[in-house]
Protein backbone atom coordinates (compact mmCIF):
# COMPACT_ATOMS: atom_id res chain seq x y z
CA UNK A 1 0.00 0.00 0.00
CA UNK A 2 1.40 3.38 -1.00
CA UNK A 3 1.42 6.34 1.41
CA UNK A 4 -1.14 8.11 -0.80
CA UNK A 5 -3.45 5.08 -0.69
CA UNK A 6 -3.05 4.76 3.07
CA UNK A 7 -3.91 8.43 3.61
CA UNK A 8 -6.88 8.24 1.25
CA UNK A 9 -8.29 5.12 2.92
CA UNK A 10 -7.96 6.64 6.39
CA UNK A 11 -9.59 9.89 5.28
CA UNK A 12 -12.54 8.14 3.65
CA UNK A 13 -13.09 5.92 6.71
CA UNK A 14 -13.04 9.00 8.93
CA UNK A 15 -15.38 11.07 6.76
CA UNK A 16 -17.80 8.41 5.47
CA UNK A 17 -17.63 5.77 8.18
CA UNK A 18 -16.16 2.25 8.39
CA UNK A 19 -18.69 0.69 5.97
CA UNK A 20 -17.26 2.83 3.18
CA UNK A 21 -13.91 1.03 3.34
CA UNK A 22 -13.07 -2.67 3.11
CA UNK A 23 -9.46 -3.66 3.84
CA UNK A 24 -9.77 -7.30 4.90
CA UNK A 25 -7.84 -9.36 2.35
CA UNK A 26 -10.34 -12.24 2.43
CA UNK A 27 -13.24 -9.89 1.74
CA UNK A 28 -11.37 -8.24 -1.13
CA UNK A 29 -10.10 -11.45 -2.77
CA UNK A 30 -13.27 -12.46 -4.68
CA UNK A 31 -13.33 -9.09 -6.42
CA UNK A 32 -9.77 -9.28 -7.73
CA UNK A 33 -10.47 -11.93 -10.37
CA UNK A 34 -12.59 -11.52 -13.48
CA UNK A 35 -15.61 -13.75 -14.22
CA UNK A 36 -13.65 -15.94 -16.64
CA UNK A 37 -10.71 -16.32 -14.26
CA UNK A 38 -8.30 -14.92 -16.85
CA UNK A 39 -7.24 -11.71 -15.10
CA UNK A 40 -5.98 -11.37 -11.54
CA UNK A 41 -5.48 -7.98 -9.92
CA UNK A 42 -4.50 -6.54 -6.58
CA UNK A 43 -6.00 -3.77 -4.47
CA UNK A 44 -5.36 -2.84 -0.83
CA UNK A 45 -8.94 -1.68 -0.32
CA UNK A 46 -12.46 -1.49 -1.70
CA UNK A 47 -14.19 1.86 -1.35
CA UNK A 48 -17.95 1.54 -1.10
CA UNK A 49 -20.15 4.66 -1.28
CA UNK A 50 -23.78 4.48 -0.20
CA UNK A 51 -24.93 7.65 -1.98
CA UNK A 52 -24.01 9.82 -4.93
CA UNK A 53 -22.69 12.41 -2.49
CA UNK A 54 -20.35 9.83 -0.95
CA UNK A 55 -19.24 8.68 -4.40
CA UNK A 56 -18.40 12.27 -5.33
CA UNK A 57 -16.44 12.69 -2.11
CA UNK A 58 -14.44 9.53 -2.80
CA UNK A 59 -13.60 10.67 -6.32
CA UNK A 60 -12.59 14.14 -5.16
CA UNK A 61 -10.30 12.76 -2.45
CA UNK A 62 -8.79 10.20 -4.85
CA UNK A 63 -8.03 13.01 -7.27
CA UNK A 64 -6.37 15.07 -4.52
CA UNK A 65 -4.14 12.13 -3.58
CA UNK A 66 -3.52 10.94 -7.14
CA UNK A 67 -4.91 7.45 -6.51
CA UNK A 68 -6.42 5.56 -9.48
CA UNK A 69 -9.91 4.05 -9.12
CA UNK A 70 -11.49 0.99 -10.73
CA UNK A 71 -15.32 1.14 -10.77
CA UNK A 72 -16.95 -2.21 -10.14
CA UNK A 73 -20.53 -3.49 -10.07
CA UNK A 74 -21.31 -7.19 -10.19
CA UNK A 75 -17.85 -8.07 -11.55
CA UNK A 76 -19.37 -9.96 -14.47
CA UNK A 77 -17.17 -8.37 -17.15
CA UNK A 78 -16.19 -10.79 -19.90
CA UNK A 79 -13.10 -8.77 -20.90
CA UNK A 80 -11.45 -8.01 -17.55
CA UNK A 81 -13.00 -4.56 -17.54
CA UNK A 82 -13.57 -4.39 -13.76
CA UNK A 83 -10.38 -6.09 -12.58
CA UNK A 84 -7.82 -3.80 -10.91
CA UNK A 85 -4.20 -3.67 -12.11
CA UNK A 86 -1.95 -6.46 -10.83
CA UNK A 87 0.49 -4.01 -9.26
CA UNK A 88 -2.02 -2.85 -6.61
CA UNK A 89 -1.76 0.76 -7.74
CA UNK A 90 -5.55 1.30 -7.86
CA UNK A 91 -8.41 0.98 -5.41
CA UNK A 92 -11.73 -0.62 -6.30
CA UNK A 93 -14.84 1.53 -6.03
CA UNK A 94 -17.71 -0.87 -5.45
CA UNK A 95 -21.20 0.38 -6.24
CA UNK A 96 -22.90 -2.54 -4.50
CA UNK A 97 -24.14 -0.46 -1.54
CA UNK A 98 -26.04 1.86 -3.89
CA UNK A 99 -29.02 -0.45 -4.48
CA UNK A 100 -32.04 1.84 -4.33
CA UNK A 101 -34.65 1.90 -7.06
CA UNK A 102 -35.47 5.57 -6.59
CA UNK A 103 -38.65 5.68 -8.62
CA UNK A 104 -40.74 3.76 -11.09
CA UNK A 105 -43.13 5.87 -13.12
CA UNK A 106 -45.31 3.50 -15.10
CA UNK A 107 -47.18 6.33 -16.79
CA UNK A 108 -43.97 7.84 -18.11
CA UNK A 109 -42.40 4.44 -18.78
CA UNK A 110 -39.32 5.23 -16.70
CA UNK A 111 -37.36 3.80 -13.81
CA UNK A 112 -34.68 5.68 -11.88
CA UNK A 113 -32.20 3.26 -10.32
CA UNK A 114 -28.92 3.40 -8.43
CA UNK A 115 -25.87 1.96 -10.15
CA UNK A 116 -25.67 -0.98 -7.74
CA UNK A 117 -29.19 -2.27 -8.41
CA UNK A 118 -29.01 -5.82 -9.71
CA UNK A 119 -30.76 -6.37 -13.03
CA UNK A 120 -33.02 -9.09 -11.63
CA UNK A 121 -34.12 -6.72 -8.85
CA UNK A 122 -35.11 -4.11 -11.42
CA UNK A 123 -37.03 -6.76 -13.37
CA UNK A 124 -39.01 -7.65 -10.24
CA UNK A 125 -39.74 -4.04 -9.29
CA UNK A 126 -40.86 -3.14 -12.81
CA UNK A 127 -43.10 -6.20 -12.94
CA UNK A 128 -44.75 -5.18 -9.67
CA UNK A 129 -45.57 -1.84 -11.29
CA UNK A 130 -47.06 -3.53 -14.33
CA UNK A 131 -44.04 -2.79 -16.50
CA UNK A 132 -40.78 -4.41 -17.51
CA UNK A 133 -37.21 -3.45 -18.30
CA UNK A 134 -36.69 -5.18 -21.67
CA UNK A 135 -33.06 -6.22 -21.35
CA UNK A 136 -31.97 -9.55 -20.00
CA UNK A 137 -28.87 -11.71 -20.04
CA UNK A 138 -27.43 -14.76 -18.34
CA UNK A 139 -25.81 -12.74 -15.55
CA UNK A 140 -29.02 -10.92 -14.59
CA UNK A 141 -28.75 -12.22 -11.03
CA UNK A 142 -25.45 -10.41 -10.44
CA UNK A 143 -24.96 -7.79 -13.17
CA UNK A 144 -25.67 -4.24 -11.97
CA UNK A 145 -27.27 -1.27 -13.69
CA UNK A 146 -24.05 0.76 -13.52
CA UNK A 147 -22.09 -2.00 -15.18
CA UNK A 148 -24.74 -2.49 -17.86
CA UNK A 149 -24.66 1.24 -18.63
CA UNK A 150 -20.87 1.38 -18.62
CA UNK A 151 -20.55 -1.52 -21.08
CA UNK A 152 -23.56 -0.68 -23.26
CA UNK A 153 -24.81 -4.20 -22.59
CA UNK A 154 -27.00 -6.00 -25.09
CA UNK A 155 -28.46 -9.39 -24.24
CA UNK A 156 -31.17 -11.43 -25.89
CA UNK A 157 -33.85 -8.80 -26.59
CA UNK A 158 -31.81 -6.36 -28.67
CA UNK A 159 -33.64 -7.43 -31.81
CA UNK A 160 -36.76 -5.56 -30.67
CA UNK A 161 -35.62 -3.21 -27.90
CA UNK A 162 -31.99 -2.34 -28.62
CA UNK A 163 -28.92 -2.17 -26.38
CA UNK A 164 -28.54 -0.12 -23.20
CA UNK A 165 -27.68 2.89 -25.33
CA UNK A 166 -31.29 2.89 -26.55
CA UNK A 167 -32.81 1.94 -23.19
CA UNK A 168 -31.01 4.57 -21.10
CA UNK A 169 -32.92 7.87 -20.98
CA UNK A 170 -30.39 9.62 -18.75
CA UNK A 171 -27.27 9.08 -16.63
CA UNK A 172 -26.09 10.36 -13.29
CA UNK A 173 -22.33 10.10 -12.84
CA UNK A 174 -19.42 11.50 -10.87
CA UNK A 175 -16.88 12.92 -13.26
CA UNK A 176 -13.12 12.61 -12.61
CA UNK A 177 -12.92 16.07 -11.05
CA UNK A 178 -15.51 15.09 -8.42
CA UNK A 179 -18.38 17.04 -9.97
CA UNK A 180 -21.73 15.33 -10.58
CA UNK A 181 -23.37 15.13 -13.97
CA UNK A 182 -27.12 14.78 -13.49
CA UNK A 183 -28.92 13.66 -16.63
CA UNK A 184 -31.79 11.88 -14.91
CA UNK A 185 -34.46 14.31 -16.12
CA UNK A 186 -34.75 12.10 -19.22
CA UNK A 187 -35.52 14.97 -21.56
CA UNK A 188 -36.90 13.95 -24.92
CA UNK A 189 -35.29 16.99 -26.54
CA UNK A 190 -32.01 18.61 -25.50
CA UNK A 191 -29.66 20.32 -27.95
CA UNK A 192 -27.11 21.77 -25.51
CA UNK A 193 -24.12 20.41 -27.39
CA UNK A 194 -22.40 17.08 -26.81
CA UNK A 195 -24.51 14.35 -25.27
CA UNK A 196 -22.68 13.53 -22.04
CA UNK A 197 -25.02 10.66 -21.26
CA UNK A 198 -24.14 8.91 -24.49
CA UNK A 199 -20.41 9.46 -23.90
CA UNK A 200 -20.68 7.78 -20.50
CA UNK A 201 -22.68 4.83 -21.88
CA UNK A 202 -20.16 2.25 -23.05
CA UNK A 203 -17.17 4.17 -21.65
CA UNK A 204 -16.30 1.24 -19.34
CA UNK A 205 -15.77 3.50 -16.34
CA UNK A 206 -12.92 5.39 -18.00
CA UNK A 207 -14.74 8.75 -18.13
CA UNK A 208 -16.70 8.77 -14.88
CA UNK A 209 -18.34 6.77 -12.15
CA UNK A 210 -21.96 5.98 -13.04
CA UNK A 211 -24.11 6.34 -9.92
CA UNK A 212 -27.60 6.11 -11.38
CA UNK A 213 -29.62 5.86 -14.56
CA UNK A 214 -33.04 6.71 -15.93
CA UNK A 215 -34.21 3.64 -17.83
CA UNK A 216 -36.95 3.18 -20.40
CA UNK A 217 -39.58 0.62 -19.48
CA UNK A 218 -42.01 -1.30 -21.66
CA UNK A 219 -45.45 -2.68 -20.80
CA UNK A 220 -45.34 -5.94 -18.90
CA UNK A 221 -45.63 -8.97 -21.14
CA UNK A 222 -49.23 -10.18 -21.27
CA UNK A 223 -48.63 -13.11 -23.61
CA UNK A 224 -45.52 -14.75 -24.97
CA UNK A 225 -44.51 -17.86 -26.85
CA UNK A 226 -41.18 -19.60 -27.29
CA UNK A 227 -40.29 -21.92 -30.13
CA UNK A 228 -37.33 -24.11 -31.01
CA UNK A 229 -36.34 -25.18 -34.52
CA UNK A 230 -33.70 -27.46 -36.00
CA UNK A 231 -32.07 -26.42 -39.28
CA UNK A 232 -29.28 -27.46 -41.59
CA UNK A 233 -27.40 -24.16 -41.88
CA UNK A 234 -27.07 -20.53 -40.76
CA UNK A 235 -28.40 -19.51 -44.17
CA UNK A 236 -31.63 -21.32 -43.37
CA UNK A 237 -31.72 -19.56 -40.00
CA UNK A 238 -31.39 -16.15 -41.64
CA UNK A 239 -34.18 -17.01 -44.07
CA UNK A 240 -36.34 -18.02 -41.10
CA UNK A 241 -35.54 -14.74 -39.33
CA UNK A 242 -36.66 -12.75 -42.39
CA UNK A 243 -39.93 -14.68 -42.44
CA UNK A 244 -40.60 -13.79 -38.80
CA UNK A 245 -39.68 -10.14 -39.36
CA UNK A 246 -42.06 -9.94 -42.32
CA UNK A 247 -44.87 -11.57 -40.34
CA UNK A 248 -44.87 -9.47 -37.16
CA UNK A 249 -43.05 -7.03 -34.90
CA UNK A 250 -43.68 -9.23 -31.86
CA UNK A 251 -40.42 -11.17 -32.25
CA UNK A 252 -38.07 -10.19 -29.42
CA UNK A 253 -35.34 -12.82 -29.57
CA UNK A 254 -33.83 -14.97 -32.28
CA UNK A 255 -30.89 -17.02 -31.05
CA UNK A 256 -28.73 -19.27 -33.23
CA UNK A 257 -27.05 -22.29 -31.63
CA UNK A 258 -24.82 -24.94 -33.28
CA UNK A 259 -25.71 -28.55 -32.56
CA UNK A 260 -22.43 -29.37 -30.81
CA UNK A 261 -22.74 -26.29 -28.59
CA UNK A 262 -26.24 -27.35 -27.59
CA UNK A 263 -24.95 -30.85 -26.78
CA UNK A 264 -22.38 -29.37 -24.39
CA UNK A 265 -25.09 -27.31 -22.66
CA UNK A 266 -27.32 -30.37 -22.25
CA UNK A 267 -24.41 -32.30 -20.72
CA UNK A 268 -23.51 -29.35 -18.50
CA UNK A 269 -26.97 -28.74 -17.03
CA UNK A 270 -28.36 -31.27 -14.55
CA UNK A 271 -31.50 -33.01 -15.83
CA UNK A 272 -31.48 -31.03 -19.08
CA UNK A 273 -32.54 -32.45 -22.40
CA UNK A 274 -32.54 -31.24 -25.98
CA UNK A 275 -35.84 -29.69 -27.12
CA UNK A 276 -35.94 -31.80 -30.30
CA UNK A 277 -35.66 -35.56 -30.60
CA UNK A 278 -33.47 -35.65 -33.70
CA UNK A 279 -29.97 -34.42 -34.44
CA UNK A 280 -29.58 -31.09 -36.20
CA UNK A 281 -26.50 -29.14 -37.20
CA UNK A 282 -28.04 -25.83 -36.12
CA UNK A 283 -30.83 -24.70 -33.83
CA UNK A 284 -32.87 -21.54 -33.40
CA UNK A 285 -34.60 -20.30 -30.26
CA UNK A 286 -37.28 -17.72 -31.05
CA UNK A 287 -39.47 -15.75 -28.68
CA UNK A 288 -42.42 -13.51 -29.54
CA UNK A 289 -44.25 -11.42 -26.95
CA UNK A 290 -46.81 -8.68 -26.56
CA UNK A 291 -48.20 -6.40 -23.88
CA UNK A 292 -51.61 -6.81 -25.50
CA UNK A 293 -53.44 -9.78 -23.98
CA UNK A 294 -55.46 -10.22 -27.17
CA UNK A 295 -52.34 -10.84 -29.27
CA UNK A 296 -51.40 -14.41 -30.19
CA UNK A 297 -47.62 -14.88 -30.42
CA UNK A 298 -48.03 -18.67 -30.23
CA UNK A 299 -50.10 -18.65 -33.41
CA UNK A 300 -47.48 -16.45 -35.07
CA UNK A 301 -44.63 -18.83 -34.24
CA UNK A 302 -46.65 -21.90 -35.21
CA UNK A 303 -47.67 -20.38 -38.52
CA UNK A 304 -44.19 -19.24 -39.54
CA UNK A 305 -42.53 -22.49 -38.46
CA UNK A 306 -45.16 -24.55 -40.29
CA UNK A 307 -44.63 -22.72 -43.57
CA UNK A 308 -40.86 -22.99 -43.11
CA UNK A 309 -41.14 -26.75 -42.61
CA UNK A 310 -43.29 -27.03 -45.72
CA UNK A 311 -40.66 -25.08 -47.65
CA UNK A 312 -37.92 -27.44 -46.46
CA UNK A 313 -36.25 -24.65 -44.53
CA UNK A 314 -36.79 -26.09 -41.06
CA UNK A 315 -36.17 -29.77 -40.33
CA UNK A 316 -38.15 -30.01 -37.09
CA UNK A 317 -39.66 -27.62 -34.57
CA UNK A 318 -41.54 -27.42 -31.31
CA UNK A 319 -43.53 -24.73 -29.53
CA UNK A 320 -43.10 -24.59 -25.75
CA UNK A 321 -46.28 -26.03 -24.27
CA UNK A 322 -45.94 -24.22 -20.92
CA UNK A 323 -44.03 -21.49 -19.15
CA UNK A 324 -41.90 -24.18 -17.51
CA UNK A 325 -40.92 -25.57 -20.89
CA UNK A 326 -40.24 -22.07 -22.23
CA UNK A 327 -37.96 -21.41 -19.26
CA UNK A 328 -36.22 -24.74 -19.87
CA UNK A 329 -35.48 -23.65 -23.44
CA UNK A 330 -34.05 -20.36 -22.18
CA UNK A 331 -32.06 -22.11 -19.46
CA UNK A 332 -30.25 -24.00 -22.19
CA UNK A 333 -29.50 -20.77 -24.03
CA UNK A 334 -28.34 -18.97 -20.90
CA UNK A 335 -25.99 -21.82 -19.98
CA UNK A 336 -24.06 -21.82 -23.26
CA UNK A 337 -21.20 -19.60 -22.06
CA UNK A 338 -20.75 -21.58 -18.84
CA UNK A 339 -20.88 -24.87 -20.74
CA UNK A 340 -18.28 -23.62 -23.21
CA UNK A 341 -16.05 -22.50 -20.37
CA UNK A 342 -16.34 -25.90 -18.71
CA UNK A 343 -15.35 -27.62 -21.96
CA UNK A 344 -11.76 -26.43 -21.69
CA UNK A 345 -9.45 -23.57 -22.74
CA UNK A 346 -10.88 -21.37 -25.48
CA UNK A 347 -10.43 -17.94 -26.97
CA UNK A 348 -13.83 -16.26 -26.80
CA UNK A 349 -14.76 -13.49 -29.18
CA UNK A 350 -17.76 -11.18 -28.90
CA UNK A 351 -18.05 -9.97 -32.46
CA UNK A 352 -20.57 -8.48 -34.85
CA UNK A 353 -20.81 -8.35 -38.62
CA UNK A 354 -23.63 -7.11 -40.86
CA UNK A 355 -26.59 -9.45 -40.46
CA UNK A 356 -26.67 -10.54 -44.15
CA UNK A 357 -22.99 -11.53 -43.87
CA UNK A 358 -23.37 -13.58 -40.69
CA UNK A 359 -24.23 -17.03 -42.16
CA UNK A 360 -21.23 -16.97 -44.48
CA UNK A 361 -18.98 -15.67 -41.74
CA UNK A 362 -19.99 -18.40 -39.30
CA UNK A 363 -19.19 -21.22 -41.70
CA UNK A 364 -16.21 -19.79 -43.57
CA UNK A 365 -14.49 -18.23 -40.57
CA UNK A 366 -14.79 -21.44 -38.56
CA UNK A 367 -13.32 -23.46 -41.42
CA UNK A 368 -10.51 -20.95 -41.93
CA UNK A 369 -9.56 -20.96 -38.26
CA UNK A 370 -9.53 -24.75 -38.01
CA UNK A 371 -7.38 -25.00 -41.14
CA UNK A 372 -4.94 -22.37 -39.90
CA UNK A 373 -4.71 -23.82 -36.38
CA UNK A 374 -4.99 -27.62 -36.64
CA UNK A 375 -6.71 -29.35 -33.76
CA UNK A 376 -8.78 -26.34 -32.74
CA UNK A 377 -12.55 -26.24 -32.96
CA UNK A 378 -14.21 -22.96 -33.95
CA UNK A 379 -17.83 -21.91 -33.94
CA UNK A 380 -20.28 -19.26 -32.91
CA UNK A 381 -23.65 -18.86 -31.23
CA UNK A 382 -25.85 -15.96 -30.26
CA UNK A 383 -27.95 -13.11 -31.51
CA UNK A 384 -28.31 -13.65 -35.24
CA UNK A 385 -31.01 -10.99 -35.46
CA UNK A 386 -28.59 -8.19 -34.55
CA UNK A 387 -25.48 -9.66 -36.16
CA UNK A 388 -23.74 -10.42 -32.87
CA UNK A 389 -22.36 -13.87 -32.11
CA UNK A 390 -19.97 -15.27 -29.53
CA UNK A 391 -17.31 -16.90 -31.66
CA UNK A 392 -15.13 -19.33 -29.72
CA UNK A 393 -11.91 -21.07 -30.70
CA UNK A 394 -11.37 -24.05 -28.45
CA UNK A 395 -7.87 -25.36 -27.84
CA UNK A 396 -6.86 -28.77 -29.21
CA UNK A 397 -7.69 -31.65 -26.90
CA UNK A 398 -5.01 -32.61 -24.42
CA UNK A 399 -3.41 -29.17 -24.07
CA UNK A 400 -1.21 -29.51 -20.97
CA UNK A 401 -0.48 -25.82 -20.39
CA UNK A 402 -3.56 -23.68 -20.94
CA UNK A 403 -1.77 -20.41 -20.18
CA UNK A 404 0.94 -21.17 -22.72
CA UNK A 405 -1.75 -21.87 -25.32
CA UNK A 406 -3.58 -18.65 -24.48
CA UNK A 407 -0.37 -16.65 -24.93
CA UNK A 408 0.74 -18.48 -28.07
CA UNK A 409 -1.59 -20.10 -30.58
CA UNK A 410 -4.66 -18.79 -28.76
CA UNK A 411 -3.58 -15.18 -29.14
CA UNK A 412 -2.62 -15.78 -32.77
CA UNK A 413 -6.03 -17.35 -33.41
CA UNK A 414 -7.75 -14.31 -31.90
CA UNK A 415 -5.83 -11.96 -34.15
CA UNK A 416 -6.80 -14.14 -37.11
CA UNK A 417 -10.48 -14.07 -36.11
CA UNK A 418 -10.43 -10.31 -35.64
CA UNK A 419 -8.88 -9.84 -39.08
CA UNK A 420 -11.72 -11.88 -40.57
CA UNK A 421 -14.24 -9.74 -38.67
CA UNK A 422 -12.74 -6.47 -39.90
CA UNK A 423 -12.61 -7.81 -43.45
CA UNK A 424 -16.35 -8.51 -43.16
CA UNK A 425 -17.01 -4.92 -42.07
CA UNK A 426 -17.64 -5.87 -38.45
CA UNK A 427 -16.60 -5.03 -34.91
CA UNK A 428 -14.34 -6.97 -32.54
CA UNK A 429 -16.46 -5.82 -29.57
CA UNK A 430 -20.21 -6.15 -30.02
CA UNK A 431 -21.57 -6.11 -26.46
CA UNK A 432 -18.88 -7.05 -23.92
CA UNK A 433 -16.65 -4.04 -24.46
CA UNK A 434 -12.87 -3.74 -24.78
CA UNK A 435 -11.70 -3.92 -21.14
CA UNK A 436 -8.10 -5.06 -20.92
CA UNK A 437 -8.56 -8.19 -23.01
CA UNK A 438 -9.06 -6.41 -26.34
CA UNK A 439 -7.13 -3.19 -25.87
CA UNK A 440 -4.16 -4.16 -28.00
CA UNK A 441 -6.46 -5.54 -30.68
CA UNK A 442 -8.51 -2.35 -30.71
CA UNK A 443 -5.33 -0.40 -31.40
CA UNK A 444 -4.26 -2.86 -34.08
CA UNK A 445 -7.55 -3.01 -35.95
CA UNK A 446 -9.28 0.36 -35.44
CA UNK A 447 -8.70 3.30 -37.81
CA UNK A 448 -6.21 5.85 -36.42
CA UNK A 449 -8.89 8.55 -36.42
CA UNK A 450 -11.03 6.49 -34.04
CA UNK A 451 -8.15 5.91 -31.63
CA UNK A 452 -7.19 9.58 -31.72
CA UNK A 453 -10.76 10.59 -30.92
CA UNK A 454 -10.97 8.11 -28.02
CA UNK A 455 -7.74 9.45 -26.56
CA UNK A 456 -8.89 13.05 -26.95
CA UNK A 457 -12.15 12.32 -25.11
CA UNK A 458 -10.28 10.47 -22.37
CA UNK A 459 -7.87 13.38 -21.95
CA UNK A 460 -10.71 15.89 -21.75
CA UNK A 461 -12.59 13.98 -19.04
CA UNK A 462 -9.71 12.39 -17.12
CA UNK A 463 -6.43 14.24 -17.79
CA UNK A 464 -4.71 12.50 -14.87
CA UNK A 465 -5.67 9.05 -16.13
CA UNK A 466 -7.08 7.94 -12.77
CA UNK A 467 -10.31 6.26 -13.94
CA UNK A 468 -10.11 2.53 -14.67
CA UNK A 469 -6.47 2.50 -15.77
CA UNK A 470 -5.44 -0.13 -18.28
CA UNK A 471 -8.90 -0.44 -19.83
CA UNK A 472 -10.19 0.60 -23.26
CA UNK A 473 -7.62 3.29 -24.12
CA UNK A 474 -4.81 5.21 -22.43
CA UNK A 475 -3.91 8.86 -22.74
CA UNK A 476 -0.53 8.26 -24.39
CA UNK A 477 0.25 5.84 -27.23
CA UNK A 478 2.95 4.12 -25.20
CA UNK A 479 0.37 3.44 -22.48
CA UNK A 480 -1.56 1.19 -24.84
CA UNK A 481 1.32 -1.08 -25.72
CA UNK A 482 0.57 -3.66 -23.07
Amino acid sequence: MTPAQSTLIATIAEQLGPRAVVTDADDIAPWLVDWRGRYHGAAPAILSPATTHEAARIVMLAREHGVPLVPQGGNTSMVGGATPPADGSALIVSMRRMRTIRRIDAAAGLAIADAGVILAELHEAADTAGMRFPLTLGARGSATIGGLVSTNAGGTQVLRHGTMRRLVAGVEAVLPDGSVHDGLAALKKDTRGYDLDQLLIGAEGTLGLVTGAALRLAPRIAVRAVGWAGLASPDAALDLLRRFEAASDMVESFELIPGDTLARAVAHLPDARAPLAGTHRWHVLVEAASGDATADPAALIERVLATAIEAGLVEDAVLAASEAQAEAFWRLRDSLSAAERAAGPAMQHDISVPVPAMPRFLTEAAAAVEARFPGTHAGGFGHLGDGNVHFHVRAPKGIADAEAWYAGDGAAASRFVHDLVIAAGGSIAAEHGIGQMKRAELLRTAPPARIAALRAIKAAFDPAGLFNPGKLVSLAPEGDAT
